[in-house]
């Protein structure tokens, strides 16, 4: 059996190595490989498949939310569009969180310490708590009013109060679903994250048409109904959660002594968690100044951005998936001390990222308009969904490289590089564009999809030169 190696990044091409169909199938199931060693394009295959499969899976709560909404017209849409905004915020504190937990849990099982990836996973856990309190008592009792400072309606925050509580005061279940996944995939469990959102979603599939429309036994919720079925569907997701970190998986596990503070590791997460948390809360909060941009050409505007936005999100969840395995990578093979098989497998990641998105983008070039009117009919609503489908993925081959290489430098442990270039391509450039050529010029809602454009492939453009430079690889954690 012949062997090929690379010793700048310990890569091996085996002549007897698994089948395509054979990977796949261990990358479902759960693969116990040690991912600093052997062929990389198979480490690339058996962490991205389930990591993809846990972002399309995720999506769905979103997708098929706009789905059964949409029937209730388009200011049900606008609800969830403006309350989804504001859920962005609490992404971008579980998004912080789970990307310092990810590289911290990653960099331990690099280092061949299970013990110090449980400590690591444990604490993480502890702070999760103390933000969803934080988070969500006052999102329960003042959803109402933020819909009103969000631009909307009367008529929308009347008919959308309910599931702005509901959404907002539950956001914790948003939060762990983040966290608890940002644990095992660090760990290289993928597949365990993957199937935790089966879970929740087929929970959510089942309960959003009954809750929407009162199906059977159930009450008529309308639009609150979603964000009920949404609720409760991450709910019972999260508490399997930890009950699969408590039992324990091949990689990692929580023992009940370990459920204790740990002052010296959590002031280590919370440090690289705070810079991570504003890293995305730039990116999201410039999303919640383009909504408010958005809601000044009414609601058929939103609820036409809200479709386009959700169905970019599913295609692109894909991409997210294999970006979360390109900063698993790297920060295992950094703590296994192999900073060059991490660098080679971030440019072979954000490679099939650009491959696959563009090949999204050009098939919604094409067909815009059918794809939109699978959620919705509303003669006023398809042309302009379809038009910010078709401006968004002008911009498909900056997304793919963008966020490959955010990750990669959050994977590290480096998530101050990342917040900077956030900064200045999402702040300085993204906002003012977007008010410039929406209000200013009279491009109204596309003039913001077409800064949206700009600021990514901005931001993609200086994460290539910034990893280029190399400093990541020296990032302690």
């Amino acid at each position: 059996m012949s062997v090929r190696q690379r010793q700048n990044g310990d890569v091996r091409v085996d002549a007897a190595a698994p089948s395509l169909w054979s990977s796949v199938r261990e990358a479902v199931r759960g693969s116990h490989q040690d991912f600093t060693t052997g062929s990389l394009n198979r480490a690339i295959l058996l962490l991205a498949i389930p990591m993809v499969l846990e972002m399309v899976l995720e999506s769905l709560f979103a997708v098929v939310d706009v789905f059964w909404v949409s029937r209730l017209g388009s200011g049900a849409v606008a609800t969830v569009g403006l309350t989804e905004s504001l859920l962005t915020l609490v992404g971008a504190v579980g998004l912080g969180l789970s990307l310092s937990t990810t590289a911290m849990v990653a960099r331990r099982i690099g280092e061949k310490d299970a013990t110090g990836a449980a400590v690591a996973g444990a604490q993480a856990v502890f702070i999760g708590f103390g933000v969803s309190l934080l988070v969500g008592i006052p999102g329960f009792f003042y959803g109402p009013e933020l819909l009103r400072l969000m631009g909307a309606s009367p008529q929308v925050v009347a008919a959308g109060s309910g599931y702005a509580r509901i959404a907002l005061g539950g956001s914790g279940a948003l939060l762990f679903l983040y966290l608890n996944n940002a644990i095992f995939r660090g760990a290289g469990d993928a597949a365990v994250a993957m199937r935790l959102l089966w879970v929740a979603n087929i929970i959510n599939l089942v309960l959003d048409p009954c809750l929407i429309f009162g199906l059977g036994p159930f009450p008529k919720l309308g639009v609150t109904g979603a964000a009920l079925a949404t609720f409760t569907g991450r709910s019972i997701g999260v508490l399997y959660q930890f009950y699969r970190l408590l039992r324990g998986t091949e990689r990692i596990r929580i023992l009940r002594s370990q459920l204790r503070a740990n002052w010296q590791v959590l002031g280590r997460l919370l440090r690289v968690s705070l810079t991570g948390i504003v890293q995305f809360a730039i990116a999201t909060t410039s999303w919640i100044g383009l909504v408010r941009i958005i809601s000044v050409f009414g609601s058929d505007a939103l609820a036409g951005y809200t479709i386009a936005i959700r169905i970019l999100i599913f295609a692109m969840m894909p991409s997210w998936g294999l970006s979360n395995a390109a900063a698993t990578l790297v920060g295992q093979n950094l703590g296994a001390r192999k900073p060059e098989r991490a660098q080679i497998s971030v440019w072979r990641t954000g490679f099939y990222n650009m491959v696959f998105l563009g090949t999204i983008g050009a098939f919604f070039l094409i067909f815009a308009t059918p794809t939109v009117r699978l959620f919705t009919h509303d003669p006023a609503v398809v042309p302009l969904a379809a038009a910010a489908l078709r401006l968004f993925s002008y911009g498909n081959i900056g997304y793919a490289y963008g966020m490959v290489m955010m990750q990669a430098f959050n994977g590290a442990g480096d998530t101050v590089t990342p917040t900077v270039v956030n900064f200045f391509g999402f702040w300085l450039l993204e906002i003012p564009l977007a008010y410039f050529l929406a209000i200013r010029t009279g491009m109204h809602a596309n003039g913001v999809y077409v800064s949206v454009v700009i600021a990514e492939c901005a931001v993609a453009g200086a994460g290539v030169v910034l990893f280029r430079r190399g400093r990541w690889k020296g990032k302690k954690i």
